[in-house]
């Protein structure tokens, strides 16, 4: 999981293509992984979030107390996010993402990209790009 810069994240929005380009059925079993994900966070099930992670993601941490401390300590809004909201699913440079608004506990609001890739017939989320929003939700 990445966390880019305020520009890196404007510029892979901005490069998106119109959601129609992604069915239904993907774009709810998109939803699912991403909300299987964050209810495994919930729950403190490693195992389960890690699962969830692309191949090359479960590689690069190794196993899932790494990257559940690294979500922890990084990722807060993701790992106990107050409120979450999807975006309509888009393709950028040839490759389906994810848009989730989130609340932090604090009332923060962020902007979640989620790049996914399919392996296997399934669905896995490749990281998390963060961005803080302007301004406070309640």
């Amino acid at each position: 999981m990445l966390r880019p810069v305020f520009c890196a994240a404007l510029l892979f929005v901005a490069a998106a293509s119109p959601a129609a380009e992604i069915s239904a059925e993907d774009a709810s079993a998109i939803r699912k992984v991403i909300s299987d994900q964050i209810d495994a966070f919930a729950h403190d099930d490693g195992p389960r979030a890690f699962s969830l992670a692309t191949a090359g993601i479960r590689a690069q941490f190794g196993t899932p107390e790494v990257f559940m401390d690294m979500v922890r300590s990084q990722y807060a809004v993701v790992y106990r996010p107050k409120a979450v909201q999807f975006q309509a699913p888009e393709i950028v440079d040839g490759q389906v993402v994810q848009p989730v608004r989130m609340v932090d506990a604090a009332g923060g609001a962020w902007l979640a990209i989620y790049p996914m890739q399919r392996e296997g017939g399934n669905w896995r989320t490749n990281g998390c790009l963060l961005h803080k929003l302007p301004g406070v939700q309640t």
